[in-house]
């Protein structure tokens, strides 16, 4: 079986793959879009223009405005894509630019696209769009079968996201295109973080986008899911206009149609934080383990940031530092910088096991000096409380899944990168390097207010043994074990730490 199951697993060919760029700025000059930043990147000089979206509606709205904003192109970039209430809402964005004459490519890690093939291939039909998997699973109908036979290949995955306009204007961050990412639903929701920018650095990004659509590891999807009948795009649109009249949707539709974000944005009316920003990602290569370890995006963060100073301030949501991490921030506390660093806790952590891999080493971070915080899991049903939620924290039902750090009140990074093994050497990853004392500073002042009312300190006592301070006003709580967890749970968690499974966290 595994024999016959290796010999039908084999990837189909990339000849004949069709070769496209992305459209220089230039190029896109005379667009709604070009036309709008062409008067505030002059005044600018080398500098990008960034603006936070911490607000989940606000991020969604976004890229939903950016779309309708496109003039010649779209380029997606995306590890999950859901088939939900947003991931369909933003499909059918891309779809009404692609029936403005918008060239639409859209690159998605096939890991993260469960339920979607129908919906792909159909809209792969339409004449002005294309859309590429990546590192994708030959069999369809079950990964698991895909996994016994290639796991080498396919246990990595391309983590990025991007979503750029007319190459003129681009988001990144931490957001999928799911539900939990953009407020919807009871379930737990992420907190989050993206910025929208424009300048010299989206030309970047499409230049890097560039390079994964032409990667060895990219395949146009008709060579891998069914060829659509004639009628499939019709039913596609016709689904996709539907979703709008959803009660969950009319929030999202109400918040496009009574946004001025669009007008003040082509009005040039928006205000952006102006700066260097310097774009680093991982070479497509590492999906095939052929990267050299310097090109590593873990490793660009490290020569641009050369020695912090003062402070640390890191938010990662999967938070592995491994032996080499605690040494890391080891010397830096011995140097006198000071590291803060905001994760889970295991009660809003939706991935257990990379917590085990995580709880380890709390001790020997305390013990080195760092301040440990970990994010709580708020349960309040309030729909308006979720909606104007901001800040790295998020509020009701969040898991963090923001990724983002400052250093010494000088440098901001934004993007997909997790402090963990699998973003280390596994998955591709792309962020920014903001040099803005203005947002560095916003993340740090930020911080200690934010953390306190939103996570556990977490902190040894006398005897050495680790507490959780849980601060609700005046009040300070005390937890002896991990907070709001059973005795069940927290054995699974340790046998999990048992396991020799930490590179693949």
């Amino acid at each position: 079986m595994l024999v016959l199951l290796q010999t039908g697993c084999a990837l189909p060919p990339l000849k004949g793959r069709s070769q496209t760029q992305a459209f220089t700025q230039e190029q896109t000059a005379m667009t709604r879009l070009g036309g709008a930043v062409a008067g505030q990147t002059t005044n600018h000089p080398g500098l990008s223009g960034i603006v936070p979206l911490e607000n989940p509606l606000d991020a969604f709205v976004a890229r939903a405005l950016l779309a309708e904003a496109s003039d010649t192109s779209l380029d997606v970039q995306y590890y999950i894509w859901r088939d939900d209430i947003t991931g369909k809402l933003l499909l059918y964005s891309l779809y009404r630019a692609a029936e403005r004459g918008v060239r639409v490519r859209l690159l998605l890690d096939d890991n993260g696209i469960a339920g979607m093939d129908d919906s792909l291939v159909a809209l792969n039909h339409h004449d002005n769009v294309e859309v590429r998997l990546f590192n994708p699973f030959v069999i369809r109908s079950s990964r698991v079968l895909g996994y016994l036979t290639d796991f080498g290949r396919l246990n990595h995955r391309m983590h990025n996201k991007s979503f750029t306009a007319d190459n003129q204007a681009t988001i990144i961050g931490g957001r999928n295109i799911a539900d939990e990412y953009f407020g919807v639903g009871s379930g737990a929701l992420f907190s989050d973080l993206d910025v929208l920018a424009i300048g010299p650095v989206v030309d970047r990004v499409s230049q890097d986008f560039d390079r994964y659509w032409a990667s060895e590891s990219s395949y146009p999807a008709d060579r891998l899911l069914s060829a659509a009948g004639d009628g499939d795009l019709d039913e596609l649109e016709t689904s996709l206009a539907a979703v709008e009249q959803n009660a969950e949707a009319r929030r999202f539709v109400a918040a496009l149609h009574n946004s001025d974000f669009l007008k003040a944005l082509l009005d040039g009316e928006v205000s952006f934080v102006w700066a260097p920003v310097e774009m680093v990602s991982d070479d497509p290569a590492k999906a095939q383990g052929l990267e050299e370890e310097q090109g590593l995006m873990s490793q660009q963060l490290a020569l641009a940031l050369g020695e912090p100073q003062k402070t640390v301030t890191l938010v990662s949501p999967y938070f592995v530092p491994g032996n080499l991490g605690v040494e890391l921030f080891r010397d830096l506390e011995n140097a006198g910088v000071e590291v803060r660093i905001l994760t889970n806790s295991l009660e809003a952590n939706d991935v257990a096991l990379v917590h085990s891999g995580y709880a380890k080493y709390r001790e020997a971070l305390l013990e080195a000096g760092v301040e440990l915080f970990e994010l709580r899991k708020f349960r309040s049903e309030n729909e308006d409380e979720r909606d104007s939620s901001g800040g790295i924290v998020g509020s009701s039902a969040a898991s963090l899944h923001a990724k983002t750090f400052a250093v010494d009140g000088e440098t901001l990074f934004v993007g997909s990168f997790n402090f963990d093994p699998r973003s280390a050497n596994l998955n591709t990853e792309l962020g920014f390097l903001i040099r803005s004392p203005e947002l560095a500073n916003a993340l740090e002042s930020a911080f200690p207010g934010q953390v306190r009312l939103a996570a556990y300190e977490v902190i040894l006592d006398e005897e050495g043994e680790l507490r959780w301070l849980e601060f609700n006003g005046a009040e300070t709580v005390e937890h002896r074990h991990e907070p709001n967890i059973g005795p069940f749970k927290r054995a699974l968690v340790y046998l999990f730490s048992l396991l020799p499974v930490e590179p693949l966290l």
